[in-house]
């Protein structure tokens, strides 16, 4: 492969973009990868493209050396399936959908799984056709209430999705293990440093899931590592330790007078200069926060729920809506018309409202919390002798220096990453809904469970500019950038001609390169776009071509030297 940047559709930018982010976002723009197109989609332009079908390739390959078989389905759908599992009314507003001409709904698929159950259910009928892996790297669509971030968070965005079918558990378990190193392999070649944490499933359904999360300061998901284990979690998968509540006598539910104690601040302050209790040593972590919110349920009316949460912790949205998915949540703000919840004073005694505690509200554990009076609290309020909970919920933030749940002897640790690839162990979820039986070696029918496994080629492409760029541009591995070496004609009478050829005999000797051999720029531009562009190696063809050199730039390490020409192709490819 040899291109001429002087033919090329190639336009690299001087000046910061407005739009952009983060600096992927903004790199890839600057250097001509990408252009914006609409609100969360980007035109692949020629550099882009080529790095985005290096990224394919690598997964293809990966893929294809563990037995899958790659198929494509349409992006545009029929609702009928989606009804069928009930992800038309689940995806709520992120699903983009339509009518054709004839009034029939259709969608733009956000996920494929359905399409793939039928396939399989249409092309197998015996436990021959088992074990099965089919995969396709498809165009997918999600209406992005806020897409930021350029290739990070869109609206449309290429996938690999892949998924196993297997007629037993110990199948799906050695499919999964399977995937799991092959997505390793994927993430090392691509250069990514990145962490496989525990993870929720989602609208997807299943068990066993795990994400791939690139780590990154800008990455979007939040998640944790112990300081002595090896346990990292997403935060919306972390499971609280429950305490171990000693047997002991509980003073009686008592009501106190705290006029102007809305916040647990103020309460706190209250109730050690009162000495409630007999106590001066109140902190907010032995007040009980009843948070009211509004949970909205795809497909039918909203209802309140109340969720109880140490006073020393908030709620955080993003785990209390992986723990209600599909559903979602938001705080409830029309006390108004409830003048039964008493802001600022709401506790769990007598309630009527479906409530659900932190795991830390253990039975046995006493509280100072809402008397659901205006301007009353209560202490001794004790969980399983003055309220039941519903049941628990994870959904208060999770805190560095939080015990670890697998361990119990480490502390966890916060960090951010992109999530790059997640898998799921689905189990028979979409193969019970449409009745997937195949005959068995008995002769009984036998229903196929599945595994899903998902990478984000398009996101993987910013997630790699992310970890491997510096202050004067991208900075790519070798295995995804767009071209092996780039030469540059570092003048404009001989120079370029010397330079053409000199990338035809690269070509020749298997490289792909590309060759700045634009007439009208000075070299100081073509040494900035070199930069900014992040292939790593660099060949200059100018101030001693007379001479028979070249110079060598390394882009990653700086080193540079001179190089006879006729050496040029040994030093690139060494």
């Amino acid at each position: 492969m040899l291109l001429r940047m002087s033919t090329m559709l190639l336009k690299t930018l001087r000046e910061e973009p407005a739009e952009a982010e983060v600096p992927s976002h903004r790199l890839l723009l600057r250097a001509g990868y990408i252009r914006r197109s609409a609100p969360g989609g980007y035109t692949w332009l020629p550099l882009g493209k080529l790095v985005l079908d290096r990224i394919t390739a690598i997964v293809r390959e990966e893929m294809a050396a563990i037995g899958g078989q790659e198929v494509s389905f349409p992006a545009l759908l029929p609702r009928e399936p989606y009804d069928v599992t009930g992800r038309w009314t689940e995806y709520g507003d992120d699903l983009f959908t339509l009518k054709d001409r004839r009034g029939a709904d259709f969608l733009l698929a956000p996920t494929h799984e359905e399409m793939f159950a039928l396939l399989v259910q249409d092309m197998t009928s015996s436990y021959r056709d088992f074990p099965l892996i089919l995969f396709q790297v498809q165009t997918k669509f999600r209406d992005e209430a806020r897409p930021r971030a350029g290739l990070l968070r869109g609206r449309e965005f290429l996938m690999k999705d892949a998924y196993s079918f297997d007629l037993s558990d110990a199948g799906l378990a050695e499919s999964y293990a399977r995937h799991r190193a092959a997505y390793q392999r994927i993430f090392d070649r691509l250069g990514l440093d990145h962490t496989i944490v525990s993870a929720m499933s989602g609208a997807m359904g299943g068990s066993a899931s795990e994400e791939f999360l690139a780590t990154s300061e800008v990455g979007e998901d939040t998640f944790v590592a112990c300081t002595t284990c090896g346990y990292a979690a997403n935060t919306e998968a972390v499971v609280t330790p429950v305490p171990a509540v000693p047997e002991r006598e509980h003073h009686p539910l008592t009501v106190h007078d705290t006029p102007e104690t809305p916040t647990i601040a103020a309460l706190v302050e209250l109730a050690n200069k009162q000495s409630l209790d007999g106590r001066t040593d109140w902190t907010a972590a032995d007040t009980l926060k009843n948070v009211v919110v509004t949970v909205h349920h795809p497909g039918r009316e909203d209802s309140l729920l109340v969720i109880g949460v140490p006073g020393d912790r908030e709620v955080d949205l993003k785990r209390l809506d992986a723990a209600l998915s599909p559903a979602t949540a938001t705080m409830f703000d029309d006390f108004a018309a409830r003048p039964d919840l008493v802001k600022g004073y709401i506790g769990p005694q007598g309630l009527e409202l479906r409530y659900l505690a932190d795991p830390r509200v253990a039975p046995g554990t006493a509280w100072l919390t809402g008397a659901n009076e205006p301007g009353r609290h209560a202490t001794s309020v004790v969980a399983g002798r003055d309220f039941t909970p519903y049941g628990t919920i994870e959904a208060a933030e999770v805190r560095a220096g939080d015990g670890c749940p697998a361990c119990g002897e480490g502390e966890l640790a916060i960090r951010r990453g992109i999530e790059i690839g997640h898998i799921f162990q689905l189990g028979r979820r979409y193969t019970d809904v449409f009745s997937v039986d195949v005959l068995g070696a008995d002769g009984k029918p036998v229903r196929p469970t599945m595994g899903s496994y998902g990478i984000g080629v398009s996101r993987a492409v910013a997630a790699v500019a992310e970890q491997h760029h510096d202050d004067r541009g991208l900075l790519w591995p070798a295995e995804v950038a767009p071209a092996d070496v780039h030469v540059i004609a570092a003048g404009k009478g001989g120079q370029i001609d010397a330079a053409l050829t000199l990338a035809a005999e690269l070509e020749a000797q298997g490289l792909r390169v590309l060759v700045d051999d634009r007439p009208q720029l000075s070299a100081g531009v073509k040494f900035t776009d070199a930069e900014l562009i992040g292939i790593r190696r660099i060949v200059v063809v100018g101030r001693r071509l007379a001479e028979g050199y070249a110079e060598f730039r390394d882009r990653r390490t700086d080193e540079r030297h001179d190089v006879p020409i006729a050496d040029v192709a040994r030093v690139t490819i060494g």
